[in-house]
């Protein structure tokens, strides 16, 4: 499996485009904010086609170039409770924050929907661009947050462990952290059982690419996430 990650120019969220080789089709999960010339530049140097755009939440800095990387013709996948947010995620954000964003890229922030959006649902299994893909939710950071796990890792990937699957986790988990539950349909209790509920029972050879920040496993944070302690 290929694996190409990088980081939006705002916010560090962290662009996916993952296939199961050099020229196929592809997926391309949380396109933020202006990473539309580098996922070009990703497509063209491993010759790849996207066959679905995957959106682990609704929040701005993971969706703001969905519509651009679709085009018209690749739908944009994302969980039911957070569709709502595809309809503009600028009214979302807090005034100052968007001025700042405004200030820092020297234009006025614009939103379009995509053309085509699919709406997925929990334990969900889904075969795109020849890789299949488990949906599962896990809210709390938002109302939709969802993890995609796939079978296999990254060609490449030197974790010092062996690992046999993938979970993209969004914001659910980071490497010794988690996503903040304080923003608009955020919970603490939802978080919390999704912690219990949907990510502790992953296997400890899961490979956990992360909406921001490093990738870690499940075996490094099961035993050293602060936030996974005790439950």
């Amino acid at each position: 499996m290929l694996a190409i990650a990088f980081p939006a120019q705002a916010f560090a969220t962290n662009c996916y485009v993952i296939a199961p080789g050099e020229g196929e089709e592809c997926l391309i999960v949380d396109p933020g904010i202006g990473v539309e010339d580098t996922v070009a530049e990703v497509l063209a140097q491993y010759r790849l086609k996207p066959a679905a755009v995957l959106l682990t939440h609704g929040h701005l800095d993971h969706v703001y170039a969905v519509a651009p990387v679709c085009g018209g013709n690749t739908a944009a996948y994302i969980h039911g409770d957070d569709r709502y947010r595809l309809q503009d995620p600028l009214a979302l954000v807090n005034p100052g924050m968007l001025a700042m964003m405004e200030q820092q890229f020297g234009q006025r922030a614009t939103w379009r929907e995509p053309d085509r959006v699919v709406e997925v649902t929990d334990r969900q299994h889904l075969t795109l661009a020849g890789l299949e893909v488990d949906v599962l939710h896990a809210p709390g950071h938002t109302e939709g947050s969802v993890m995609f796990g796939l079978e296999g890792i990254p060609a490449g990937v030197e974790a010092g462990e062996e690992l046999t699957r993938t979970m993209v986790s969004g914001d659910v988990l980071f490497a010794g952290s988690i996503g903040r539950t304080d923003l608009p349909g955020g919970s603490a209790d939802l978080m919390t059982r999704s912690l219990r509920e949907v990510v502790l029972p992953l296997p400890d050879d899961t490979l956990v690419l992360t909406g921001h920040g490093p990738a870690t496993t499940m075996r490094r944070e099961r035993a050293t996430n602060p936030y996974l302690q005790g439950l």
